[in-house]
């Protein structure tokens, strides 16, 4: 393979495929989930009901999501954990089109969330495999950007297919995505992924005992201080988009197809830019400061979000979410592959972090629904937003421990990268 440094040829065989990959799969992971909300709502379910079995898949995502990270570090077929979550996560998005009994829906979301457990784990390991840790934080940031851009596009043509067609036009697309995202998985050549390196071992180091995600987690104050950020972020942040949908389409502002592709596509605009400007910043400043700004950003969605319950509305309130989650897009990966380089335990350690984000996400839309059934929209997006401030002052008030981890992803760029990688 050629060397580090001598050019744009120096990119590793199969870098444009896992890009595919990171374009496609946001479609195919997502389905119909975006839209599940709006749909529910015209079959007549309540917002309680709909917060519910939002939940449940949730809870079920967020359990499988730190054994699925110990699977992708314990295999060397890491691909298998993009192709069966990806035919799975199609399938299950269609039950929800043949049937709206509460089980069969809640099924369908618990197994899209099961399936999907894998999907990000064993991208983040691939891409480790193929750059790295000097590569990581760079390819990481393009992929991000890309998923960003897919979501984006298949947000739009969803929501244009669904105000023309209907919802089963919005699963026939998200089965084309899947479809492409598999084809692209399967272009990346099996050798291009070092699998040592995808786990986050030298090649020179063991490693090869079982890892448990919760013990991992634990072991390493800086992940358990980052894991309880994202947990206090994601209850807040997890309900908002689907419940802000619900209450400018049940106020009567929109078209329920195109609004909640319209949610989306700001949105993921957003993020586009985001991800970049978070690549770029981490490698200035490290990911400390890149957190920050993402906390700060939803309890200033949360206040927008309870005065603006209007059509236009949505512009500042997902500008706003684009900030947050395309910041967090690429320091949270990054951050867990820095923390944990070096030990054989980054995908584990990406699911765990992924679980207890979860737990906070799942857990939103129920609380969220309630609400917003009790007291109104308003106050909810206000308290939710308020959830944030908890975040701010763990990650602030824990600045000493949880920086010099941080700020250690700056020096990884400019590091010398293995044969083969450009950095």
């Amino acid at each position: 393979m050629v060397q580090a440094g001598t050019g744009a040829a120096a990119r590793p065989r199969g870098l444009r495929a896992l890009e595919a990959l990171n374009f496609f799969m946001a479609d195919m992971q997502a389905g119909i989930g975006p839209f599940l909300g709006v749909f529910l709502l015209a079959h007549g379910w309540a917002s309680g009901l709909i917060g519910t079995v939002m939940t449940l898949g949730g809870v079920a995502g967020m359990v499988m999501t730190a054994p699925a990270g110990a699977l992708v570090d314990g295999t060397s077929r890491k691909k298998l954990y993009v192709v069966i979550p990806g035919i799975c996560t199609v399938l299950a998005s269609g039950i929800v089109l043949v049937t709206q009994e509460f089980w069969m829906v809640a099924v369908s979301q618990v197994a899209t969330a099961v399936a999907g457990a894998a999907i990000g784990p064993a991208v983040s390991g691939i891409t480790l495999g193929m750059v790295r840790q000097a590569g990581f934080n760079r390819q990481n940031g393009r992929n991000q950007a890309l998923n960003h851009a897919g979501n984006m596009i298949g947000a739009g043509l969803s929501g244009y297919l669904g105000w023309r067609f209907g919802f089963t036009a919005v699963f026939l697309l998200a089965a084309l995505f899947g479809v492409l995202s598999i084809l692209s998985v399967l272009l990346i050549p099996g050798d291009a992924i070092d699998d040592r390196a995808a786990r986050g071992l030298k090649h020179t180091e063991g490693g090869d005992e079982k890892a448990n995600g919760l013990r991992v987690l634990l072991q390493s104050r800086p992940l358990l201080i980052l894991a309880a950020c994202l947990a206090f972020f994601h209850l807040g942040n997890g309900a908002m988009l689907p419940l802000y949908g619900l209450a400018v389409v049940g106020a009567k502002q929109g078209d329920p197809a195109v609004f909640v592709a319209e949610t989306i596509v700001i949105a993921q605009a957003v993020m586009i830019g985001a991800a970049i400007v978070a690549m770029r910043l981490a490698e200035r400043q490290g990911y400390w400061l890149v957190l920050l700004i993402s906390f700060v950003a939803l309890p200033i969605r949360g206040l927008v979000a309870a005065h603006l319950i209007t059509a236009w509305g949505v512009y500042p309130v997902q500008m706003l979410d684009g900030i947050g989650a395309g910041l967090q897009s690429v320091a949270v990966p990054g951050l867990v592959a820095r923390i944990l380089n070096g030990t054989g335990r980054v995908n584990v350690g990406q699911g765990a972090v992924m679980t207890v984000q979860g737990l906070g996400a799942s857990l939103s839309p129920a609380l969220g629904g309630w609400i917003a059934q009790g007291l109104g929209y308003p106050t909810m997006f206000t308290i939710l937003g308020g959830f944030a401030l908890v975040s701010i002052a763990l990650w602030v008030a824990f600045a000493a421990r949880v920086r010099p981890a941080c700020d250690r992803a700056a020096e990884d760029y400019g590091q010398a990268a293995p044969a083969g990688v450009t950095v």
